[in-house]
C-alpha cells in the first residue's frame, strides 16, 4: 500500500506513526507534514486545502489510500476530488463533511434523527440573537456556523458575554464568512467526552474515547484552546455507557447520513456532555480530534491500515480493531502566549530523551528544523508528549516525566491532565 496523510499537526504524526507501523505499507507521504512526521514519512510541501495539487500528487505516485488529518480539506471536497479521479479516501465528501462544516445543519440532523442535544436556534440576524439573548438569559452557548479552527465557540456565563460574540462573531466577522450565520444553543453542565467511529457509510467500528482539556490553565481556567491535553479511558463513562452511546450517536448519525442519501465515510467524532439526564450531542466532527487521536492510538494492538481500507471499500460490517487495555494520557506543550500570539523561533532540546522514556511517545505539531536539526517552536500547539501504562495514575506520571527532559523554557503546559479522574497533581 502506498498512502498520503494530509496534515501537519500532532495528530497527523500520531497517524503516520501507527500507519507506518503496518506490514501492509509500501511507502508513506505526508503533506505537509512536519519534522517528527518526516522520521516516519516523505514529507510534500503542498498545504492541506491545495485540493488539486493533492489529487495530483496522489495520481502522479499512484498512492492506493489517502487519509485527510484536519477537517478543512474535508469540507473543502477533497474526498469528492479523490473520488472522481479513483483514489480512496478515508474522509467524507463535502456533502457528508457537513456535519462538522455546518453546525446547524448538524442539529438538524440530531433532532430528525432522535439524537439528544442542547435545545437551539440558528441565527443569520444579529438584531435577532441579541433579542434572543436577552429573552433566554445566561449562561448561553454561542456558536459560529462554519468552521472556525476550533475558536468559533463562546460559552457565555453574562448576556454581556454573550452579547459581545454576537458582535465579534457575525458584526466583525473574526471568522470571516463561517460567522455569517450563528447557532446559540443552551449550555450543557456535566462532564465532556469525545467519542470515535470509523464508518463506511452503512456501519461503524468504535475507536475509542476520551476527555479533552479545552482551557488552556490549570483546573479548567482561562480562554479555550484546540486542547491542551486528554486522557483515555474516562472513568465516568464506563464501558456499558460508551456502548450505549455508540449505538445512539455514532451509529445513529451514520443512519441518518444513508438515509439522507449523504453516507459518511472516514471518522466520525461525537463530542458528548454527560448531563445529569443523561448524555447529549455538543458536537459532530467529521475527523479523529487532536489531542484525543495521539492517546488512542497509544493504546491500538491492531493494524489501522486494513481498517482504513475496509471503511473505504465498505466492507466494516464485522470488522473490529484490537486494542491494549491501558490507559494513556497526552500532554501539549504550547508556546508562550497561546492561544493568542504563540511566540515562534524558540529552541527546543531533550525531545530525544523523553521520548526514550518507556511507554512514552513524543508527537510534534507546530515544530519546524533548522539545517542542523535543531527543532524550533512553530506553533501554538508545539508537541503533545504521550504515555501508556497499566493504571491512568503512572501514564499520566509517565507523561510528566517525559515533559522533565525537555529544555524548552519558552514553553508550557498544563499540570492537572486527568484532573477530573485522578484529583489535582
Amino acid at each position: 500500500m502506498r498512502v498520503l496523510v494530509v496534515g501537519s499537526g500532532g495528530r497527523e504524526h500520531a497517524l503516520c506513526w501507527a500507519i507506518a507501523s503496518s506490514p501492509l505499507l509500501t511507502k508513506l507521504w505526508c503533506a505537509p507534514g512536519n519534522p517528527g512526521i518526516a522520521a516516519l514519512a516523505e514529507c510534500v510541501a503542498i498545504g492541506v486545502t491545495d485540493i488539486q495539487a493533492l489529487v495530483a500528487f496522489a495520481r502522479d505516485n499512484r498512492v492506493d489510500l489517502v487519509l485527510p488529518g484536519p477537517e478543512a480539506p474535508l469540507v473543502a471536497g477533497l474526498a469528492d476530488a479523490l473520488d472522481d479521479a479513483g483514489i480512496p479516501c478515508c474522509g467524507p465528501t463535502k456533502a457528508a463533511a457537513r456535519l462538522e462544516g455546518s453546525k446547524a445543519f448538524a442539529k438538524q440532523l440530531a433532532d430528525e434523527a432522535g439524537i439528544p442535544t442542547a435545545r437551539w436556534e440558528r441565527f443569520d440576524d444579529a438584531r435577532a440573537a441579541r433579542a434572543y439573548i436577552r429573552r433566554q438569559g445566561a449562561p448561553i452557548v454561542v456558536k459560529a456556523d462554519g468552521l472556525a479552527a476550533g475558536k468559533g465557540v463562546v460559552v457565555a456565563r453574562t448576556e454581556a458575554e454573550a452579547l459581545a460574540a454576537i458582535d465579534a462573531i457575525m458584526d466583525q466577522r473574526v471568522f470571516g464568512e463561517s460567522g455569517a450565520a450563528l447557532v446559540i444553543e443552551e449550555c450543557l453542565e456535566g462532564e465532556e467526552v469525545s467519542l470515535f467511529g470509523l464508518c463506511d457509510g452503512a456501519h461503524a467500528v468504535p475507536l475509542g474515547s476520551a476527555q479533552d482539556h479545552k482551557r488552556v490553565g490549570d483546573g479548567d481556567t482561562g480562554p479555550n484552546t484546540g486542547g491542551m491535553g486528554s486522557y483515555s479511558p474516562v472513568p465516568a463513562f464506563p464501558p456499558a455507557t460508551q456502548a450505549a452511546c455508540f449505538d445512539r450517536f455514532i451509529k445513529g448519525a451514520v443512519a441518518a447520513m444513508a438515509q439522507r442519501g449523504t453516507p459518511f465515510r472516514g471518522i466520525l467524532y461525537a463530542g458528548l456532555m454527560l448531563t445529569k439526564d443523561g448524555p447529549k450531542l455538543i458536537e459532530f466532527n467529521a475527523r479523529f480530534g487532536d489531542p484525543e487521536c495521539q492517546v488512542l492510538l497509544m493504546k491500538l494492538r491492531g493494524d489501522l491500515l486494513p481498517a482504513l481500507i475496509a471503511a473505504c471499500d465498505r466492507e466494516l460490517g464485522g470488522f473490529d480493531l484490537r486494542w491494549r487495555d491501558e490507559h494513556a494520557v497526552g500532554v501539549v506543550l504550547a508556546a508562550r502566549g497561546y492561544p493568542d500570539r504563540p511566540e515562534r523561533g524558540s529552541a527546543i532540546r531533550g525531545l530525544d530523551a523523553a521520548g526514550a522514556e518507556p511507554g512514552v511517545m513524543v508527537f510534534h505539531a507546530g515544530t519546524s528544523a533548522d539545517a542542523d536539526g535543531t527543532i524550533r517552536a512553530n506553533g501554538g500547539r508545539v508537541l503533545t508528549v504521550c504515555a501508556s501504562a497499566g493504571t491512568l495514575a503512572d501514564a499520566r506520571d509517565a507523561a510528566y516525566g517525559a515533559i522533565g527532559r525537555i529544555e524548552w523554557p519558552e514553553g508550557f503546559c498544563r499540570r492537572d491532565i486527568g484532573w477530573r479522574a485522578l484529583g489535582h497533581k
